[in-house]
């Protein structure tokens, strides 16, 4: 009988506990397969969620032309405050004209055009023009904005870039859409209804 189970299994053919231990060896391998595409799956949803927070991250961040437009609606906004505030002021104290960079025309406007924008995002994280488009200001490596934060977003920075317009143009270049005096801030601009959005679905 010996004889013959060793020719049964050089051809290949398995009997008694010879068999069991085979079977039990695909088990194991169904196993491990099995945990093997459970990892996959794992990986494949690891992979989904992390895209779902790019995806989520840069339909977040508003574009250049959100943005530009919120900024015209704040220039608008302003050219109104000089007619309401500064002409009365220049007119009562007879100094309409502004001749020079320096005259008291020119400086009264440069402090109502940087009030304008440091205080309402000091306080509300927007302008008008943000406000009105659903954008807001954001700090990224703060919890809140601090006025030293704002100050120097909004009037350092909003100088140089106002300086040389086309620097706004990094808007639309940058990963987080940020503007040169976000990026020196460490500041970005959200869609405000988006953030909202997703945080009640979570």
């Amino acid at each position: 009988m010996n004889n013959g189970d060793d020719r049964l299994e050089e051809n290949g053919i398995v009997t008694g506990s010879n068999e069991e231990s085979t079977n039990e060896e695909l088990l194991d391998t169904n196993n491990q397969d099995f945990v093997d595409d459970s990892d996959g799956i794992k990986m494949n949803s690891m992979k989904l969620v992390n895209d779902n927070e790019d995806s989520a991250d840069l339909y977040a961040y508003a574009g250049f032309w959100m943005r530009f437009w919120a900024y015209l609606v704040d220039l608008i906004v302003i050219a109104g405050l000089r007619q309401l505030i500064v002409s009365p002021i220049l007119g009562f104290l007879g100094q309409e004209s502004a001749d020079g960079i320096f005259s008291l025309p020119n400086i009264i406007s440069a402090v109502v055009f940087y009030l304008y924008f440091v205080l309402l995002t000091k306080f509300f994280g927007q302008t008008l023009g943000k406000m009105i488009f659903g954008i807001k200001v954001i700090p990224l490596k703060e919890k809140r904005l601090s006025w030293q934060t704002v100050v120097f977003r909004e009037w350092i920075g909003r100088y140089i870039s106002a300086s040389i317009f086309i620097l706004y143009a990094l808007v639309a270049f940058l990963p987080k859409k940020q503007g040169l005096h976000d990026y020196f801030a460490d500041t970005t601009v959200i869609h405000e209804n988006y953030v909202r959005k997703n945080a009640a679905v979570s």
